[in-house]
């Protein structure tokens, strides 16, 4: 019955606020980010946050302070599909695009919001298309907001974190911001775990140090996704013996 109501929440809700996603895409059409954007972020960190409190779960946040002010690349590891509702609600006040897996893009509702959002979709098949994806969101970044990725690609299905691929870094390699490792942990319990009901329980979220990218070198590129793998790894651990 949780499930049911859960996921009767989430339809009901993004019926409900069809008029206001109007009124922001007139907005976007006449290119007023500036009402559009503060609006859209209330919106979607908000229902975001109330998806997480209808299904259960307390998120614990940290490292909040270590978010860089401007533009930045945002990379952690992938546990479970409640990862996208606790980024857009609690990793900062301004609700951050996601490069999402093209699956995502079929679902009625959603993807207009995550289009109106900036999110971009990704299909990781077609190499030509993925190539395009990602220029896609370095020119988001390049007009100042932020983006969010998970580099492993996909969830992980022992709770450990897998090789980080490449193609999430070319977003910062051409804009020369700032890689912001996070860590999450707990998310898989919420769903996956348990034959995709839904079941509460605790979340945990926490930011590293950002990853200043400005000097970099080709060599430095090259390594930079194994340091943030590395990183998140090492942060995951961490959380889970209470450091």
């Amino acid at each position: 019955m949780h499930t049911i109501l859960w996921f009767l929440y989430f339809w009901l809700y993004l019926i409900a606020v069809l008029p206001l996603y109007w009124y922001l895409r007139r907005l976007e059409k006449r290119g007023d980010r500036e009402r559009c954007d503060p609006i859209l972020h209330r919106t979607v960190g908000r229902w975001a946050r109330r998806l997480i409190r209808a299904a259960g779960a307390k998120v614990t946040v940290e490292g909040l302070d270590k978010l860089p002010a401007g533009p930045a690349v945002y990379v952690a590891n992938h546990q479970g599909y409640f990862d996208i509702p606790v980024v857009l609600g609690y990793l900062g006040d301004d609700t951050k695009p996601l490069v999402a897996k093209k699956e995502i893009d079929r679902i009625p509702l959603i993807r207009r919001w995550m289009r109106l959002l900036h999110c971009v979709f990704l299909d990781r098949e077609n190499p030509r298309s993925a190539v395009a994806s990602l220029n896609e969101a370095a020119g988001w970044v390049a007009q100042g907001y932020s983006m969010v990725i998970f580099p492993e690609g996909t969830r992980s299905k022992t709770g450990e974190v897998a090789e980080f691929k490449g193609g999430a870094f070319k977003i910062a390699q051409k804009n020369r911001v700032p890689v912001v490792p996070f860590v999450i942990d707990g998310t898989a319990e919420l769903m996956e775990r348990n034959g995709y009901w839904i079941h509460g329980g605790p979340v945990r979220l926490r930011v590293l140090d950002p990853i200043d990218t400005t000097n970099y070198t080709k060599e430095d590129w090259r390594a930079l996704p194994a340091l943030c793998e590395s990183r998140v790894r090492e942060g995951l651990a961490a959380m889970r013996t209470g450091r």
